[in-house]
């Protein structure tokens, strides 16, 4: 089961289907989603609402929070997502389930001002925009963020604004609003990887959208701690990849072939150990067979190690919102082995063939032959070891 949704009330502030739904993603926010709850609830006052909690099961007190506050505020509700991870995917999962004409996402730590929240409403609803942000940079605005914070933020921003078909100033915001029929229009190219979802949308939709901007810089945080991290930067440079593609190269697919990269390194290190280490003289009797049988070590324990390497990797960055932990990871390891062993027996054999009857150089044929066998290993991999679950994106 990939989310459990206890709380499904749809009514709004006056009753019948709501105006606007309104996305919070958590990840153990538990000490300030009430307050966050409470106040940006009290902002949008009397317009028709529902704010959608979606939780990534968390391990504090976030959902027992979200249900208590549904006892006095019928328009919230609660989605627990289960073995699914990542702002994006949840985002989407909230505005799928939602019943509002208009849709919107923040942040659940409290930095988005209520104020700002209650302008994008205001705006959004009028009916002549199609998206609408909160951006730090319009204007002398202070960023709320720190020194290599706002810097990273900028060139982020300056990067993303080569893809996107809409100027925004700030695409890097994670609170906005847009129509219903913008959002499926965007929805069919979404990829739900990582945090700058804006991104993902705008950058998803044929539509150059009417859009607007509100100034506001971000608050102190109420609770919860920063997402930001490496990952979300490769996620980032993923996702910018195939919108400037045009979807050709999948923004998973280029996170599994740059831990690929890496894989290769660990493979060329591996095999030239084994390459000296296995390495016999033309002395010694049976020389081609030893050979043989030393090259054959050699690139198998070179491939094991590498493709182990991939595994660990590949489940902290390309697959970490559908993370395997504990036994899982035992099983998930054995069916990325099994899911990639076609691949290293094409390797091997490529890699022996090419160096034996092409006589290309041991390392060449080992490195050529490893990126051969990459895409196979990206599909077998993705479908067994982590399979996405029935329901989910």
């Amino acid at each position: 089961m990939s989310g459990i949704d206890p709380v499904s009330a749809s009514a709004s502030v006056s009753g019948g289907a709501p105006d606007l739904s309104l996305i919070i993603c958590t990840l153990n926010e538990g000490v300030a989603i009430r307050s966050v709850v409470e106040e940006v609830s009290a902002a949008l006052g009397s317009i028709r609402h529902e704010i959608i909690v979606v939780d990534d099961n968390s391990s504090d007190n976030t959902a027992a929070e979200v249900l208590s506050l549904a006892q006095s505020h019928p328009h919230v509700r609660l989605h627990v997502r289960v073995n699914e991870r990542g702002l994006s995917s949840a985002a989407i999962k909230g505005w799928d389930i939602a019943h509002g004409k208009y849709l919107g996402v923040m942040d659940g730590d409290g930095q988005h001002d209520p104020v700002a929240i209650r302008a994008l409403a205001d705006m959004i609803m009028a009916g002549d925009k199609d998206l609408v942000c909160v951006s730090r940079y319009i204007g002398q605005t202070d960023t709320g963020l720190s020194g290599l914070r706002d810097i990273g933020s900028k060139v982020a921003t300056a990067a993303t604004g080569m893809v996107l078909k809409v100027p925004l100033s700030d695409p890097m915001s994670g609170c906005f609003m847009m129509t219903r029929d913008y959002y499926m229009s965007a929805r069919p190219k979404l990829t739900g990887i990582g945090f700058k979802i804006l991104l993902d949308v705008a950058a998803s939709s044929p539509i150059k959208p009417r859009f607007g901007e509100v100034k506001a810089a971000l608050r102190q945080r109420q609770g919860g701690e920063s997402k930001l991290d490496i990952r979300v930067v490769l996620d980032l440079g993923a996702l910018l990849i195939e919108k400037a593609t045009g979807g050709v190269l999948n923004a998973r697919f280029v996170l599994f072939a740059g831990v690929g990269v890496t894989g290769v390194f660990v493979y060329a290190a591996v095999l030239f150990l084994c390459h000296h280490l296995f390495n016999t003289g033309e002395s010694v009797p049976m020389y081609r067979f030893q050979k043989r049988l030393d090259d054959v070590l050699s690139f198998s324990l070179a491939i094991w190690v590498s493709m182990t390497w991939n595994f660990f990797v590949n489940n902290a960055i390309t697959f970490r919102d559908k993370r395997l932990k504990g036994i899982a990871m035992f099983y998930g390891l054995l069916g990325f082995y099994f899911a990639c062993s076609i691949g290293a027996i094409l390797s091997l054999f490529m890699a022996v063939y090419m160096k034996d009857h092409l006589r290309i150089h041991y390392m060449v044929a080992g490195i050529v032959a490893a990126l051969l066998s990459s895409v196979w290993n990206y599909f077998a991999s993705k479908w067994l070891a982590w399979r996405t679950p029935k329901g989910s994106k």
